[in-house]
């Protein structure tokens, strides 16, 4: 628990809101709205800003993706300004602000952040360490693709990341003082590496296969 983050707030965000994650694809699980929360309480710091609003928008930022991918931003918003246990904690004004910058937050979007909460979350979900970048592009894939073959999927794998993160994507840093620009630059290293590009997705691909497969006989 977070010494900062009021418990009864963390237990509800517990116990309601992040097991609403598993129910997602393997690349936005319950580890990855826990990864969020903690790289955004690492940038709060550096600016003056309320650290328990910052806890919920990393914990209510992926939440509409029960709804379908493409308007998960502002599903997840909606669900925020919703939800009424928040004013127990929260004015009519933080739930607007927390809201905002989960709307805010999805990568492709062209405007600014409209508050450093919005551009706070927004670089925390980045996480563009090489691997991690890497290994949930193919979940993706492989969870909302799955009629795809090992060629098709390194191609559309290969588009994405060369739409997003190569050198013109629509990625955009807001905050300085993340790793991110560090890490988005070793990645681009290997997306111009289309050698070493394809022999990493061939081993990430063949370990998901292997995963799933797995899974599959547990199941049974």
């Amino acid at each position: 628990m977070n010494k900062d983050i009021p418990l009864s707030l963390q237990t509800y965000i517990e116990q309601e809101i992040i097991p609403c994650y598993e129910q997602f694809d393997t690349a936005h699980q319950t580890d990855h709205a826990r990864t969020v929360i903690d790289e955004s309480l690492k940038i709060a710091p550096y600016y003056k800003v309320n650290p328990i609003m910052v806890y919920t928008v990393a914990a209510y930022h992926d939440i509409g993706l029960c709804e379908g991918r493409e308007l998960h931003h502002i599903i997840s918003a909606q669900m925020l300004r919703a939800d009424k246990r928040l004013k127990e904690w929260f004015t009519d004004e933080q739930i607007c602000i927390m809201a905002e910058a989960v709307e805010d937050h999805r990568a492709s979007n062209q405007n600014e952040p409209r508050s450093i909460y919005g551009k706070i979350i927004a670089e925390a979900d980045r996480i563009i360490g090489p691997t991690t970048t890497l290994l949930r592009t193919v979940q993706y894939g492989l969870s909302h693709y799955p009629q795809l073959n090992q060629k098709e999927q390194y191609i559309r794998f290969r588009k994405h990341l060369l739409e997003k993160y190569a050198e013109g994507g629509y990625l955009k840093l807001w905050i300085p003082e993340s790793d991110n620009a560090i890490r988005l630059t070793e990645l681009r290293h290997i997306i111009a590496d289309e050698i070493k590009l394809k022999k990493v997705f061939n081993r990430l691909f063949g370990s998901e296969m292997t995963k799933r497969k797995n899974n599959q006989r547990n199941s049974l």
